[in-house]
């Protein structure tokens, strides 16, 4: 590999991560508001904040345990979000009150 060809793979590197770095670090929706919005509308039956403790509908995951669930992104918490439930209500969330409820969730995920 010449020099030259080493220097373009590094910098197209260093590219691709200053872009995936962005990317992940943008944040779509307010937290603060998905805090909100989520004592207002779910805390009926969810525990909503990162507590011990069980939520108040035996059947209702807390959002911490949601948050934790292997895989669970902000795409599949928008899926779940639009997506009826057997136990749950049918309620909808939508468009800036979703995202900002997402964030919300995605705050209570645990680092490994």
């Amino acid at each position: 590999m010449s020099a030259n060809s080493f220097a373009s793979g590094a910098i197209v590197t260093a590219m691709l991560s200053v872009m995936c770095g962005s990317a992940y670090t943008a944040q779509v929706g307010s937290a603060e508001k998905g805090l909100r919005l989520s004592r207002e509308a779910c805390a009926t039956c969810h525990l909503v904040v990162k507590a011990t403790g069980r939520s108040m509908n035996p059947n209702a995951p807390t959002f911490a345990a949601i948050a934790n669930t292997p895989g669970m992104t902000s795409a599949a918490l928008r899926v779940a979000l639009q997506t009826s439930h057997r136990t749950m209500p049918n309620f909808v969330i939508k468009d800036d009150a979703a995202d900002s409820v997402i964030a919300y969730i995605l705050t209570l995920k645990e680092s490994k």
